[in-house]
């Protein structure tokens, strides 16, 4: 028996896996005349659209909205036989990442790239053989391959998790009944936003963590308001938890076993969901064919640039071990775009925000107190409660708070934290500050609209201390 091998099609550009970075590669690549294709396994667009950022935060809305429902009458409203119909909020994100789709593929019609379904795999130097999912298989060989495929959550090795079936975030995003009393092992990003989201359709909540607290990476104070927002959604939390083993069956009966502060831990619920981090989706690819090397972790291992160990292959997104956020993503495509027509761009330096999608929302860019110390960088603190922001008094929204940091013997701002009612935008305007360069002070003499939001980061600059004067220099 023979095998017949077929000769590859030649491409300027192949990318493996259609996240957000590799598709706006191919798409920009490819309006300005180059040869480029897509291959995608199953998610048209990458996770953000179909299973991770807008789905998530479209099913958030929604419990944003039940929640305002079950408050009514803080607002002077009567509620009567209010009720969540779960399979109707997984409808209303179903027909979002439906329309997504579509816009999805329109632009890959209007800019001229090809998009291939169907599960690729190097079988040699930047030579990718793809398993068509309609049957078949193609070839592509790339002047320039682009490896974008992303992460998947991480199941951890405990006993009897895995024979449990326990839901990720994708299968959550999914249910159309409301978990009688969820179980959620990881208090970080995904953690914290299912938990409120699901406690607020009705679902009783624990979550499991393993660290002394939320959010472990942030400041305390970050993790003490998470804490104290938990305990008033009626959501419990078991830190410092160590589990041994799982029994049962998620969407049944889950008991969960291990140790905590040196004492036996027993927790029963009826789901279970993992959110206690993610994996690159590197392996059975190939890449070993490729030349393309991996660190422990199995990251593709990448220079400033994005090159990786393989000439002319560039790894980008989550897979690279960049922060796994869909707008470092992005910004990953403008390094690579840049470089592939004769830039010389890098990720070193650059700015990384992010921002929790939690009821209120939790966003920071720059420096935390934690990392400024640990880094042994001096600054100036300033702190002020979101009660004291009067735009939150007309919302009835006034938890939480935002500090700055600014250097001590400058006016530049290092990092700016907030824990509050529209934490994105706000702490995205002190980003753009940053980029810019301006000292804090111009923020704090900015005249900002009463009553919004940004009007807060007035008094929070305001507060900012002087620069210490040396002594001997005081008049």
């Amino acid at each position: 028996m023979t095998t017949t091998i077929t000769k590859p099609e030649e491409y300027d550009i192949v990318v493996l896996g259609s996240g957000e970075a590799g598709k706006y590669i191919a798409w920009t690549l490819a309006k300005k005349g180059k040869r480029a294709v897509v291959i995608e396994r199953r998610w048209v667009g990458g996770s953000c659209p179909n299973i991770a950022c807008l789905p998530s935060k479209n099913v958030i809305h929604s419990a944003k909205v039940a929640s305002y429902f079950f408050r009514s009458e803080e607002f002077g409203i009567s509620k009567e036989n209010t009720r969540i119909d779960m399979s109707t909020v997984r409808d209303r994100k179903r027909k979002m990442v439906s329309g997504l789709v579509d816009m999805h593929l329109d632009l890959y019609k209007k800019s001229g790239a090809e998009l291939v379904m169907g599960f690729g795999r190097f079988v040699g130097l930047k030579t990718i053989e793809v398993a068509l999912a309609d049957g078949g298989h193609r070839t592509f060989h790339g002047e320039n391959v682009i490896i974008s495929t992303g992460s998947r959550a991480s199941i951890d090795p405990i006993p009897g998790l895995h024979e449990a079936g326990p839901l990720t975030h994708i299968e959550a995003l999914e249910l159309d009944q409301v978990p009688r009393h969820l179980l959620i092992l990881g208090g970080g990003y995904v953690g914290l936003e299912l938990a409120q989201a699901m406690r607020r359709f009705g679902s009783g909540v624990t979550i499991i963590e393993r660290n002394d607290r939320l959010a472990h990476r942030e400041d305390p104070d970050v993790s003490e308001a998470l804490h104290e927002l938990c305990k008033d959604e009626g959501i419990d939390v078991v830190t410092s938890a160590h589990l041994t083993r799982v029994e049962g069956k998620s969407g049944d009966h889950v008991k969960l076993r291990g140790a905590r502060d040196g004492s036996e831990m027993i927790l029963e619920g009826t789901h279970l969901l993992v959110a206690s981090g993610r994996q690159p989706n590197t392996h059975e690819i190939g890449l070993e064919l490729a030349g393309v090397e991996t660190n422990d972790r199995g990251y593709v291992k990448v220079n400033e640039r994005l090159q990786t160990t393989a000439p002319n292959v560039w790894a980008v997104g989550d897979c690279a071990g960049s922060p796994h956020f869909t707008h470092i993503s992005f910004d990953d495509f403008r390094i690579v775009r840049d470089n592939l027509t004769g830039g010389d761009r890098v990720t070193t330096g650059r700015q990384v925000p992010f921002c929790m999608f939690t009821d209120p929302e939790l966003s920071r860019i720059g420096l935390s107190e934690t990392e400024a110390k640990e880094q042994g960088v001096e600054y100036r603190l300033a702190k002020l409660p979101m009660v004291a922001v009067l735009r939150t008094r007309t919302l009835s929204e006034s938890r939480g708070f935002m500090k700055v940091l600014v250097d001590t013997k400058s006016d530049r701002i290092l990092g700016f934290t907030v824990f509050g009612v529209e934490a994105g935008e706000i702490m995205g305007a002190v980003q753009v500050a940053m980029v810019a360069g301006l000292p804090y002070t111009a923020l704090r003499e900015t005249i900002f609209t009463h009553p919004t939001m940004l009007e807060g980061l007035i008094p929070l600059f305001s507060s900012v201390p002087p620069i210490a004067q040396p002594k001997g220099n005081l008049r």
